[in-house]
Formats: structure tokens, C-alpha cells, sequence
């Protein structure tokens, strides 16, 4: 499936003077069973409130990280979570995080960061289960570059899982080209890098997307593995398109990667994706 299905309220009321207040209460569900994604919450995609002005934005509650924007806005030509070709079949997304506390800077001269924190809800320490994220990134005419960094403490804050990306892309006449890079230290000494490079084509109604991530395990283990990833969009109108991908993953010394998309996480090495897409 190339987006999950959702059903949302998005809203924004302008206080004068630049500012304004924003929210977005967004639900996730199966459309094929009328189910809650998202674990079954309610509202599981996104629950936030906030303040924008000219000074930036300050969000509050259960929202997208910046570490996830980095990687779906600018290294992913699959958007990182769409289709099977997607980057999260190998790479850590970082998608959402309850009780988060999000400023994003406005963007001045081709710059603009995020930074995020969000508390573990634990009465005796406040590092337990806490996450931490932020990204800064520039962006100038047909090229953008953007590094993040996430970091979640396990619930006895004695060891954390951090994440570290750099992407890049760049617009050529024809083309989009992608390319990132990610460092990844897990719990208990896991160590591992991964490195994608795609591109996109649009022409006309159809756009085609390629990838090709490398999965380089830094441990004894040696759980390599490698995804090729082939989608296809073509434009029936501005809100409906048709779509079909195909993903390929080789694992190497049992490092047990699937293929999944927006919806089913996958449990084999390959898969195909063929559908059409209303957006409202």
C-alpha cells in the first residue's frame, strides 16, 4: 500500500501579529478491515497543538520526529515509509513519539533546524524512556542537505539507542538524485551503518523512484544486507494516482530483514505493490 489509510482534523486559527495556533488530531486505520493501526490508538498518527509565528513553531504532544522528516523529506525517494522499495525495510524510521515537545526555527538564509525532547512519563527519573531528537538543514536553489540525530534511553536509563543521518538530494532537469547516510548504536553494543542512494523521475503524470541500501553490520554478527526498491506513480488527477512497486532484500549470515510497506511490516525477501490512491 503506498500511504495508510487516515481520517484526520487539521486546523489553524491566526491570532494576529504573525502568530497563530495550530493542531492536528489525525487517525490511523485498515482500510481492508476498519481496524486502528498504529497499535489501536485512537489518534495514533498524530496529536499535537502548538503556536506558530515568525520566531518559528513550538508543538506539543504525539507528532513526527525530526529524524523521521530527514529521512523521508530528503533521502528517500520511496517518502521512507511508502510502498515496498521503502528505506524503513532496513533502516531505523524513527516515525512518532508521544509527549514531545517540538520547536522548528523559521528558515533563514537557506537554514532551518528542529529540535524535540520528550519525557518517559517515569516518577523517579526523568532520563528513563526519554527521547531526544533534532535536525538542522540548508537548502539553496535545486540542492538540499540535512543531518539528524535521534536518541531514545531504554526504561532503566542506563543504555540508549542512537541514531545519526545525513542526506542529501539534488534536483537535476530530469531527475531527483538521493543519497544519505546513517550511523546506528543499539543497546548492548549493536553497531551498524546504512547507506542509500536513489533517484526519482517525473515525467509528465508518471514518476518512477530506484534504491539501493546497503546494510553494514558492525558486530561479530555480521548481518549484512542489501534492498533493491522499484515503484511507479502515475497522475490520474491531482488527488488520485495509480501505483505498483516491487523490493528485493538479501540477507547475509541470518540477518532476517523483510520487505513491508505503509501498512504490513512483511515477513519474506521480496514483494510487489500494485494499486490506486485517493487523497482528500
Amino acid at each position: 500500500m503506498a500511504s495508510g489509510s487516515r481520517l484526520g482534523f487539521r486546523g489553524k486559527e491566526d491570532l494576529g501579529n504573525g502568530m497563530a495556533v495550530v493542531f492536528a488530531l489525525e487517525n490511523g486505520f485498515l482500510g481492508d478491515t476498519g481496524a486502528l493501526g498504529q497499535g489501536g490508538l485512537l489518534f495514533g498518527r498524530q496529536a499535537m497543538v502548538g503556536l506558530t509565528s515568525r520566531a518559528g513553531s513550538l508543538t506539543v504532544g504525539r507528532q513526527y520526529t525530526p529524524y523521521y522528516r530527514t529521512l523521508k523529506d530528503v533521502a528517500d525517494p520511496f517518502a521512507a515509509v511508502s510502498l515496498a522499495g521503502r528505506s524503513g525495510n532496513i533502516m531505523t524510521l524513527n516515525t512518532r513519539t508521544d509527549n514531545m515537545v517540538q520547536y522548528g526555527s523559521p528558515t533563514i538564509a537557506g537554514l532551518r533546524a528542529e529540535v524535540a525532547y520528550a519525557v518517559g512519563e517515569v516518577a523517579d527519573d526523568s532520563s528513563k524512556n526519554r527521547t531526544m531528537s533534532g535536525s538542522i538543514g540548508y537548502t539553496r536553489a535545486a540542492l538540499r542537505v540535512q543531518g539528524a540525530y535521534h536518541r531514545v534511553d531504554n526504561a532503566t536509563g542506563t543504555d540508549a539507542v542512537r541514531n545519526t543521518l545525513l542526506a542529501a538530494s539534488y534536483k537535476f532537469k530530469r531527475l531527483t538524485a538521493h543519497l544519505a547516510h546513517a550511523r546506528n548504536a543499539g543497546l548492548a553494543g549493536a553497531d551498524s551503518r546504512d547507506t542509500l542512494a536513489g533517484v526519482s523521475v517525473p515525467v509528465g503524470p508518471h514518476t518512477v523512484m530506484l534504491s539501493h541500501i546497503r546494510h553494514e553490520d558492525r558486530t561479530l554478527l555480521g548481518r549484512d544486507a542489501r534492498q533493491w526498491g522499484l515503484g511507479y506513480f502515475y497522475s490520474l488527477s491531482k488527488r488520485t494516482d495509480l501505483y505498483a512497486a516491487y523490493a528485493i532484500i538479501s540477507n547475509e549470515n541470518n540477518a532476517g530483514f523483510t520487505v513491508g510497506n505503509a501498512t504490513e511490516r512483511g515477513t519474506g525477501d521480496r514483494a510487489a505493490n500494485l494499486g490506486i490512491r485517493h487523497t482528500f
